[in-house]
This record gives C-alpha cells, structure tokens and sequence, in this order.
C-alpha cells in the first residue's frame, strides 16, 4: 500500500519570522495593551480603507455588536440576515435586544437572496445585514438601492471580505457599517481579532466608548461614562501581527486566487459537477462584478451524501481535513425556542447548510496539495473506495 502522505488542514495560518520577531518586541516592551501598536494597526486600516475611520476590536463579533449599537439598533427592532453564516451574525441581533429576521438565500451565490429580504422588511425592519460568505461580495448595487429605498442600515458582516472586492472597490472603502474579522483562519489573522470602518468621526468616537465600558477621557484624571460599554479592545500583540500580516495582504489574496483557479480547473478536467451532482462556488465568470478573496473554496454536496460522511471518508482514507461552513442558524435550538423558526422555512439555506463543504484552502498550500485534495474528491464522491 501507499504510504498515506500528512493530514492536510482545511485551514492554517501564515505566520513568518517577522511576525514572530515583532510580537517578541511587544512582550519585550511591557506595553501589552492599548498602546502604539494599536493606533498603527488603525492607521494601516485607515489606508487600506480608502481614508475611512477604522476602530480594532478584540473580535469579529465585537465589532458587529458594536455597529449595531453605533446603528442606534436595539429593543423593538428587527434586522434581517442571513441564516448561512457562523452563528455569531445572528446573536449580536440578539445581544443588543433586536430581533434577528432570516431571508433565503440565492442558491448560485449561497449570499442572501435580496428579493427575499424585500418582501421580509416591515416597519419596524431597521438594518440589513448581509454576509459576504467566503469572500464573495453580495450584490452591493441592488443592496444599497435596497436599503436607500426602505431608509435602512447596512452592517455588512465582511468577516470573511479582507480584500474582496465589488466593481473594482475594496469590500470596506465605501458603503455604511462594515465589520472584518481577524480570526486565526482568515486571509489575515491577528490570532484573534477584527475591526469595523465607520462613516465618520463622530461614528468612530461612540464606537471607541462602547468597545471600553463607555468610557471617555480627558486631561490627566478627567473620565466619563455615558452610554453602557464593554470590554472589546484589541492588543498589542494582536496589532503587532496584524501589522506584519497586512504587509503581505497583495501576496496573500493573489495566492489564494491561484489555488482557487487551480481547484476550477482541475474540478472541470474532472467533471465534478455532471459526474457527481456537486456543486462548485461561483467562478469568475458567473461573479459578475463580485471579486472574491477565496477565503473559503465550498462545495456543496449532492443529496446522495451526508456532511459527516464525506468528512469521515476524506479524513480516514486520504488525511484530507474539510469543514462545515455553516448549518442553518434558524434551526439551532436557541432560534427556534425564541423566534419560532422551524424545518422548511428556508428551503435553500436547510440545503446548503446540510451540504455544503469547505475544501483546504491556506497561503502555504502547494498545486501539489490542490491536485492531492480534487484527486480525494473525485475517489470520495465518484468511486466511494480507497485509493491502495
């Protein structure tokens, strides 16, 4: 038999040399916390944005919190979302006292299917929010029409966006609120982390009190609390890595392009689609004016499969890691318990949730690793037996 070669992660993170010695300068300060690191991390963003405000949070889901409360969301209010998303999209509605109101999803682009949201707005609807799943923008032109027409906000979840773009714009330098995650399996990763990109000063200063217990400061001693905050604050470690990530963000979106075009063709040379009934994500000719990241590259999987036994066939026989990104959030306990959802409510999105795959996707990933993974697939989904 073949010696089986090493288990190939779904996910792993780019950390060089300079990151490890930058962090190891932080320790050596002793200024481990809100410190210069931060407000240069900030102003990268700031660059990186087209001149937008930018604040950093501790996570993701900080700053998606955060928006909401910036939005002036809360108690009585309804945001629409989707259900494909890591559940963190739906309990930030939650957490602020909101109402989290799902729409369907469009199944080519598995986003939201923003016909859906239309007919889901009433009038106590006050925010959209869209997630742009694996990197692929939604449709930013209709969005906005949308939400202009209906007087709405928008706080994109652009977790998974760090370098998409629409029409030729970063995801991030224009539009209303928009929220990034820096967590350890992004394009870029400040271990834990995120940031948010407001529309103005006025927006950025609320948003700093609410990441730090309310708190404003002045002169020496002078401190204030006006509004209810938390503890949402990002590090200097977690800065001095985002730092050096975002030298390398170019280098880094440009590999992930090529593994992913690399998945396309070896995926056509095979046939996946018409010889097993899986579905391939959105390719660059089917994105129209949407440039994905490739954060993610998902199948999703013919009905003759189950999730867990394709994950369980890729691992035991060719040490290939693959993960589920996302079960529907609607039909987790907790939403059906507190908003009535149940099975059947959003027939696409119950599919895609049960199907979909995320396929090993990573800036130290080789053509060799990419070829190794479609050749799994292909045994998993067209032979079901091992290669010996």
């Amino acid at each position: 038999m073949t010696p089986q070669p090493g288990f190939l992660p779904f996910s792993k993170p780019h950390i060089d040399e300079s990151t490890i010695a930058a962090v190891s300068d932080v320790l050596r300060s002793g200024w481990l916390t809100g410190g210069p690191k931060v407000k240069q991390f900030e102003q990268v963003l700031f660059t990186h944005f087209g001149g937008r405000p930018v604040r950093t949070f501790n996570s993701g889901t900080s700053s998606l919190e955060v928006a909401l409360r910036v939005a002036g969301i809360g108690p009585g209010d309804e945001v629409i979302t989707t259900p494909i998303s890591w559940v963190a999209t739906a309990n930030v509605i939650l957490s602020v006292g909101a109402t989290p109101i799902f729409a369907d999803i469009d199944p080519a682009t598995r986003n939201l299917d923003l016909s859906q949201v239309e007919a889901s707005i009433t009038p106590k609807t006050r925010a959209i929010i869209p997630v742009h799943l694996a990197g692929l923008p939604v449709d930013m032109d209709r969005l906005y029409l949308l939400a202009s027409t209906h007087r709405l906000r928008v706080i994109e979840d652009a977790a998974q966006a760090i370098g998409s773009e629409w029409d030729g714009k970063r995801v991030g330098s224009f539009g209303d609120l928009v929220s990034f995650s820096f967590q350890a399996t992004k394009n870029i990763t400040t271990g834990e982390g995120g940031c948010l990109v407001l529309n103005n000063e006025e927006e950025a200063r609320l948003a700093e009190k609410y990441r730090l217990q309310g708190v404003t400061r002045s002169g020496y001693d002078g401190m204030e609390v006006d509004v209810l905050g938390g503890k949402f604050n990002m590090n200097e470690i977690s800065a001095a890595i985002g730092l050096e990530q975002f030298k390398q963000i170019h280098a880094i979106t440009a590999k992930r392009w090529d593994l992913a075009m690399r998945y396309f063709r070896g995926f056509h040379v095979a046939e996946l689609e018409d010889r097993t009934g899986a579905q391939l994500p959105p390719g660059v000719d089917d994105a129209g004016l949407a440039a994905s990241n490739w954060h993610m590259f998902q199948l999703v999987l013919p009905d003759s499969w189950t999730r867990a036994e394709f994950q369980r066939c890729m691992k035991e026989r060719f040490h290939i890691g693959i993960g589920a990104h996302y079960p529907a959030i609607h039909l987790f306990q907790l939403y059906c318990e507190r908003g009535g959802f149940k099975e059947g409510m959003f027939p696409v999105a119950e599919h895609v949730g049960r199907q979909i795959v995320t396929l090993p996707l990573f800036n130290s990933m080789t053509d060799d690793d990419v070829d190794r993974v479609v050749y799994a697939v292909m045994s998993v989904l067209v032979d079901g037996v091992e290669d010996d």
